[in-house]
């Protein structure tokens, strides 16, 4: 093979000539003979010759055509014909594999079907058939997909018309398991019925939703309940804003005391310090308050313990919500209790939805470059495709772009 080949990218096919006009016409042949595609006798002999004529990728702004040579075989074993098989191009096909994946990737990355079919030289529905066909295509591969061991579960908003869908999360591979639409247990029931692999799920990520709590419990019997660190901590500073706003309203409206209330006490300096302690010094029952919410954020903040040290800081912590019901905050008490078990559970995982979260906000970007979704399985599969599929992705782009041979 000349050297010229190499550069085209496919292998087996050796170049003639090149010509340079509009664009980049390159005439080429097969340069060796293969074994019987049905019964791989080598003995065979050249029946005619046809010619496919097949649009390979850009050269800087010109794209490169090749015209091929290619030789129809008839076998002397089993007296059967076919035609020379090209790597990286499929049969019938007046494209290569590589020039469809990139204009795929183009599309994928923003590009307009104007623009494409312009600078491809193709129309713009054939740019939509390639990059429904890639889509389809990852579609198939994912649908047999077991179910993650540490899922993470929320909830994310669609359209004022059809309400919330559920983000289903691989916490360990930081991967889009699936979207699907509704947050409550009916509307995801024949959905969760026939997941595969459901009792191989070890531990469920969530918020403090009863509905997602029920949810695990019913369709993933052997997975262990973790709350998520983030909500759990931002419902003890909701709770303890709202007791302020009770005791001094006038205070709570005070955006400088606003802003020291919420953070943690060691992250604040020394001089705001001070002046946080003087104003709580007028208010023994807030200063109380803000003492025990600091103290219930440090439990909360508590990850990978084992369960020999998360026995041990147990009787404190159960000690503090014994406090709490005596307070303002006896709400928050009552949650706590009831979602002790997560909670505790958090304790020795590090994992949380920090994840679901940041795919939420490339969701949420998702829907705004394309003004909208109305179709929910439109929006489920481009979600999937830049969540989801890297993977697969990346197999399809070696499928497409072989390794040359020398």
């Amino acid at each position: 093979m000349s050297h010229a080949a190499t550069i085209i990218g496919l292998p087996g096919l050796d170049v003639i000539r090149v010509k340079r006009k509009r664009g980049i016409e390159v005439w080429a042949r097969p340069f060796h003979r293969p074994a019987c595609k049905h019964c791989h006798s080598p003995d065979l002999r050249i029946k005619a010759t046809y010619r496919r004529t097949v649009k390979h990728t850009r050269q800087g702004n010109q794209v490169m055509t090749l015209h091929l040579k290619v030789p129809k075989y008839h076998c002397q074993a089993c007296q059967r014909y076919f035609r020379h098989p090209i790597e990286g191009i499929r049969p019938r096909y007046r494209s290569s594999e590589a020039y469809q994946l990139e204009v795929y990737e183009a599309h994928d990355g923003g590009v307009t079907l104007r623009k494409l079919s312009k600078t491809h030289q193709i129309s713009a529905a054939t740019v939509e058939r390639w990059y429904q066909l890639h889509l389809g295509l990852k579609r198939s591969e994912m649908a047999n997909r077991p179910c993650p061991r540490v899922l993470g579960l929320d909830e994310h908003f669609f359209t004022r018309k059809k309400g919330y869908a559920t983000t289903f999360v691989d916490l360990r591979k930081h991967k889009v398991f699936d979207v699907r639409l509704g947050r409550s247990e009916p509307s995801l029931r024949r959905y969760l019925k026939g997941l595969e692999g459901r009792g191989n799920v070890q531990v469920v990520v969530m918020d403090l939703s009863e509905t997602y709590r029920g949810i695990a419990r019913r369709y993933f019997p052997n997975a262990t309940i973790v709350a998520d660190r983030f909500h759990v901590i931002r419902l003890i500073n909701q709770h303890f804003l709202k007791a302020w706003q009770q005791h001094h309203p006038e205070g709570r409206k005070n955006r400088g005391l606003l802003s020291l209330m919420r953070r943690h006490q060691w992250h604040l300096g020394d001089e705001q310090h001070a002046n946080l302690m003087s104003y709580l010094a007028d208010y023994p029952v807030l200063q109380a308050l803000y003492t025990a919410k600091q103290q219930l954020v440090r439990f909360m903040l508590l990850k990978t313990l084992t369960a020999r040290r998360a026995r041990k800081k147990l009787p404190r912590y159960l000690e503090l919500l014994e406090q709490l019901r005596e307070s303002p905050l006896r709400a928050l008490a009552k949650t706590l209790t009831s979602w002790m078990e997560p909670i505790i559970a958090m304790w020795r995982f590090s994992k949380t939805n920090g994840i679901t979260e940041g795919f939420h906000n490339k969701m949420e970007m998702i829907s705004r470059r394309a003004y909208g979704f109305r179709n929910f399985e439109n929006y489920r599969l481009r979600v999937l495709t830049h969540c989801g599929w890297d993977g697969i992705i990346n197999r399809v782009r070696m499928d497409a772009h072989p390794p040359l041979m020398g």
